[in-house]
Parts: C-alpha cells; sequence; structure tokens
C-alpha cells in the first residue's frame, strides 16, 4: 500500500534512549532516526535534510537522519513534502544521559515477615529480630543493597491495620535502603487487577499505602511499584498514577499458548514485544513508565543465575539496568512454595552483579536511579 503519511518507526515513541542507543555527541547523544515517507519525498527531521532511499516499487520512501538528543526529555519532529502534499509526525524520547549500570532489587507478595512484627511488637526490640529482615540487612551490610518490599494489606489472621508504630523511628533510619510499597489487598485471588476498575485499584493502594505511612513513614514509599500478577487496566493504572506512582515493573512476555501478553499490565503485542528487548519505555499518553524484570530469583537454579545474567547483559538494550526480584513465600518452610536455598539464590544473584560493576539503587533517584 502506498504510504499517504510520513511516520517514524525508530526509535519509538516513549524510548528511552541511553549510551547503547547512539555515540556521545558534543552536548549530547547523536541518534538515527528512521521511517517511511509518501514516495518521492524531501524529508526533514527536527529541520535537519534526512537521506532518502526508494524503495523501487513506488509505494514509500525510507528516511535515516542524525540528530542529537540534547534534553532529559525530547521532541523529535519528522515532516514530509511531496507531490501528494505534506506530512508529519511527532514523537517523544527521553535521555538517560547520566546512565550507568545499576539494578534495582524488589520483594514481591510480602505481608508474612510484618504479620510476624505484629505479633512479636513486646519481644522484638528491633525490625531486624525478624529472620527475613536480618537477612536483608546482612545483604544490605555486604553488597549495599537496597530492596524494596512490595506488600499486601491483609492475609489470614492480620493485616497492616494491626501493626503496631513501635518500629517507626527504625523504619525512618533505615529509608535509605528500604522501601515498603503496595502490591495488592491479598495473594488470592490470582490476577486480581486484570478487569478491576478505576476505584477497585484505588481502594487496594489506599489501605495499604495508608497505613505504611502510619506504622513506618512516608519516608519509606516509592513513586514505582509491581501490581501482584504485573496485570492490570489502563483505568487501574491510572488510578496509580493519579496517586503518584510514575512506573511500573513486570515480566512483558507473550504467552504462546494464548497468544496474547501476560505480566504486562494492558500493553499491546506491540509493546510487550518492544518492552522484551529493552530495559525501560514510557507510555507518553498514559505518563507511566515501565520497567522490564530481568531476573526472578526464585525461578532460577543457584548455579543458573550467573549463566542467566551473563546472557541478558550481552545484550546491550537490557544489560544497563537490571530488575531481579524474588518472592517472600519462598523463604518460609511452612508454605509449598519453599525453597530451602532462597537465601543461596539472592547470595548468588548480588555476586554476580557486584562482580560485574552494578549499583544497587532506587527508580526514585534520579532519572530512573541514574
Amino acid at each position: 500500500m502506498p504510504c499517504r503519511s510520513i511516520r517514524i518507526t525508530d526509535p519509538i515513541d516513549g524510548a528511552i534512549l541511553n549510551r547503547h542507543d547512539g555515540k556521545q555527541a558534543k552536548g549530547g547523544l547523536e541518534i538515527a532516526v528512521k521511517g517511511i515517507a509518501p514516495w518521492k519525498s524531501k524529508v526533514t527531521v527536527n529541520g535537519v535534510e534526512a537521506k532518502v532511499s526508494r524503495d523501487g516499487c513506488g509505494f514509500c520512501d525510507r528516511f535515516e537522519c542524525n540528530i542529537v538528543l540534547e534534553e532529559r526529555v525530547n521532541g523529535i519532529a519528522a515532516r514530509a513534502e511531496s507531490g501528494q502534499g505534506a506530512s508529519s509526525d511527532e514523537i517523544t524520547v527521553y535521555w538517560d544521559k547520566d546512565s550507568f549500570k545499576r539494578y534495582r532489587f524488589s520483594t514481591d507478595d510480602n505481608i508474612l515477615f510484618l504479620k510476624d512484627l505484629a505479633a512479636n511488637a513486646q519481644k522484638y526490640s528491633s525490625i531486624f529480630d525478624n529472620g527475613y529482615m536480618a537477612f536483608w540487612r546482612e545483604m544490605h551490610d555486604k553488597y549495599g543493597l537496597k530492596v524494596q518490599f512490595n506488600i499486601y494489606y491483609q492475609t489470614e489472621g492480620f493485616n497492616l491495620s494491626q501493626m503496631p508504630d513501635k518500629f517507626k523511628p527504625e523504619w525512618k533510619e533505615n529509608s535509605d535502603w528500604i522501601r515498603l510499597t503496595f502490591h495488592a489487598l491479598q495473594n488470592d485471588p490470582p490476577n486480581p487487577y486484570v478487569k478491576a476498575s478505576y476505584q477497585e485499584v484505588l481502594r487496594d493502594f489506599n489501605l495499604v499505602t495508608k497505613e505504611i505511612a502510619r506504622f513506618a513513614g512516608k519516608e519509606l514509599l516509592s513513586p514505582f511499584t509491581t501490581i501482584h500478577w504485573g496485570e492490570a487496566t489502563l483505568e487501574g493504572c491510572k488510578a496509580l498514577r493519579d496517586s503518584g506512582i510514575i512506573g511500573l515493573v513486570g515480566y512483558f512476555v507473550l504467552n504462546s499458548d494464548i497468544g496474547k501478553p501476560v505480566v504486562s499490565y494492558y500493553l499491546d503485542e506491540e509493546k510487550t514485544r518492544y518492552l522484551g528487548g529493552r530495559d525501560y519505555w514510557k507510555d507518553t499518553k498514559a505518563g507511566l513508565f515501565f520497567i522490564k524484570h530481568d531476573l526472578v530469583i526464585n525461578l532460577v537454579e543457584p548455579e543458573d543465575i550467573g549463566p542467566t545474567l551473563d546472557s541478558i547483559a550481552s545484550n546491550p538494550h537490557r544489560s544497563e539496568l537490571m530488575e531481579v526480584m524474588i518472592h517472600e513465600q519462598y523463604f518460609h518452610p511452612e508454605l509449598e512454595l519453599y525453597e530451602p536455598d532462597a537465601k543461596e539464590r539472592v547470595v548468588a544473584t548480588l555476586d554476580w552483579l557486584a562482580k560485574n560493576g552494578y549499583k544497587s539503587i532506587f527508580y526514585e533517584e534520579g532519572f530512573l536511579g541514574a
């Protein structure tokens, strides 16, 4: 089919670009902008004339133009003029200009350690009297780990309103390396927000967030989170955005059995495929960042963690930002999901990250941790 208007195809709208996507130039990052335009067009990109090649079929032209990104947020405008008239296309891209090798560590499905702290509030003098928290402090002391706990509001026999504020000063003292953030109302049923309304997600988010602020302090909150099962409606995600969440983390994979994206929130197949090969992307219309999980630690045997991360790091578009995570259930011997080597898997992950020059960050520090 003939091209009736110009279209930028690379980068895509919302792309987040770093040193691996171009070359350093005076004042910025030089990148190539590519696309298609009506046949026999004169094309400019941000006012710079583009190189145009004909496809030989009279259907469309292909263009390429190098431009320099100079700001964190950059508009790219392409214009085509031909015998068919004029057309234009505009996108927004982001420059991760201070980028370096970094990782964010999160744990999902958290509630049992808080239940234990509440049950033993009279006995414990510290949050680190809980074994789970003691382990994470050990990892912090050894590796400089910062860790985000994505938590439920309730489980059998306990909800966050029962969590005492006795430990609030200690939570605040450790807010440089600990975050507590909304995950879901509870563990079951699966995919709780896959069809949820704006109000349903808002209700559960407020339940969790209000209690975190009460018993730990607002200093512990993060504007990034992972929704339980990584699935939610656009309206549900907008509820989080309107409540201060600016980024969501997921797997962004396609399920070959059903032919649809999974653990990908509301994103379609095209955007899921894109994120499957990138560290990050922003939905400019919804105003939300999306970040890809690189490693779900409880799914990989300790001896396979290094090779798995080596493979991911070999892709320059996934090597700059490592998102690694595990679930709380795998630490509890009384649960069916218990993995006796859960701690060993965490250590193997952190060993690899340390040896390969990655620094632990929170995304709210600077621009996505940089």
